[in-house]
């Protein structure tokens, strides 16, 4: 399998897509394996449900494979499996016809589950998100754990962009005072 560097991982993903949609199964391993935290991001921010959500995802990679060999190399292979993500999220609303509230812990775990957290960072985490308002922390973990920008997660959440960048500094503000202060009194 070919070795991609970190520094440009649209053309690493375009490339996995690619011998994807020639049958490369390591190749779709790869991609699932890199992609899955932001198609199952996206998917909870639409359904409100772990399991749901974990099903929008898979339901999207057998998509992506079905449908590898008629993607178009555009230079945005994220955007066109979040699109399939966004569509099935969606299709599985309307067949439930109404969704649940997400509980708070599933928005936080989100972040827990990054492999670079510690222990006891993923408990000052979890404490500190759960002083945002859902949006809020819908808006960051989007940006911070799956990696999307601002205009995109607007796109996504169909939200207007300066409401996403608005919210996105206000939660990190926020973050900001309270780990600052649960530093002080450690």
């Amino acid at each position: 399998m070919v070795m991609f560097s970190e520094t440009q991982p649209s053309t690493q993903l375009e490339a996995l897509l690619l011998q994807t949609a020639a049958g490369n199964r390591e190749a779709f391993a790869s991609l699932c394996h890199r992609t899955s935290p932001s198609v199952y991001g996206l998917a909870l921010t639409y359904v409100h449900s772990g399991p749901d959500a974990e099903d929008v995802t898979q339901d999207t990679f057998v998509k992506v494979w079905d449908n590898a060999p008629s993607y178009r190399p555009q230079g945005k292979p994220l955007a066109w499996i979040l699109t399939i993500a966004k569509n099935l999220a969606l299709m599985c609303l309307r067949s439930r016809e109404k969704s649940t509230q997400l509980p708070p812990e599933d928005w936080a775990s989100l972040a827990m589950d990054a492999p670079a957290v510690t222990p006891e960072d993923r408990q000052v985490l979890r404490a500190a998100l759960s002083t945002l308002p859902q949006q809020e922390q819908q808006i960051l973990l989007l940006h911070a754990v799956s990696g999307l920008k601002h205009r995109e997660i607007a796109a996504l959440l169909e939200l207007p962009l300066p409401t996403v960048l608005s919210k996105y500094h206000r939660g990190l503000k926020k973050l900001k005072i309270k780990l600052d202060g649960d530093a002080v009194y450690e």
